[in-house]
């Protein structure tokens, strides 16, 4: 017996493709400081890639200041080398075990880089809603062909997948907007 379809396994999966979308967004900065800004960072620590959020704690304690507590002294200058080759255009001062970051102002040149990658992000997120999309039509192919479902069902399940699918993108082009107008907002 074949698997049975589930459209809120896709729904979910689609969903799952969008959250990875606001994460990957909120690490994009704006003219502010954030502390979602340093989210996408991972640092070489112990022998394996470390988000920067288990090695050491951000906060802000201005709008343009991000302050980055290291709890491992030994584990500075790795956080350091991380946050400099992340390409977000930030400079780190090391105080002790105390990263103090100013976030620049975004001249025109790095608000069109941000809103670029913000593009390939979005982009990277319609490409894996697509792959769910697919997935769910194979598989009411399939249950089609083994006769587990009838061929008016596999139409109807598969304009499901369909308008789960264009509703996702949808959501995912509205973030993507939303971003846009945030970063180019001088």
């Amino acid at each position: 017996m074949s698997s049975a379809f589930d459209l809120a396994e896709l729904k979910r999966r689609m969903q799952g493709a969008l959250s990875v979308l606001k994460t990957e967004l909120s690490g994009l900065r704006t003219g502010r400081a954030s502390v979602n800004l340093l989210d996408p960072i991972n640092v070489d620590a112990y022998g394996s890639h470390m988000p920067l959020n288990q090695v050491a704690s951000v906060t802000v304690p201005e709008s343009r200041m991000l302050n980055v507590q290291v709890w491992d002294r030994s584990m500075v200058g790795a956080v350091e080398r991380a946050i400099r080759e992340a390409n977000l255009g930030l400079n780190p001062i090391t105080e002790g075990q105390l990263l103090r970051i100013p976030i620049p102002e975004l001249n025109a040149e790095r608000r069109a880089e941000l809103v670029k990658v913000g593009h390939k992000y979005a982009e990277q997120a319609r490409i894996a809603v697509r792959h769910v999309r697919r997935d769910g039509l194979d598989l009411l192919k399939k249950l089609e062909k083994d006769g587990d479902m009838t061929e008016d069902d596999q139409r109807r399940e598969a304009d499901q997948v369909q308008k789960a699918t264009d509703q996702c993108i949808a959501e995912i082009d509205q973030l993507m907007a939303a971003k846009e107008k945030e970063i180019t907002q001088v």
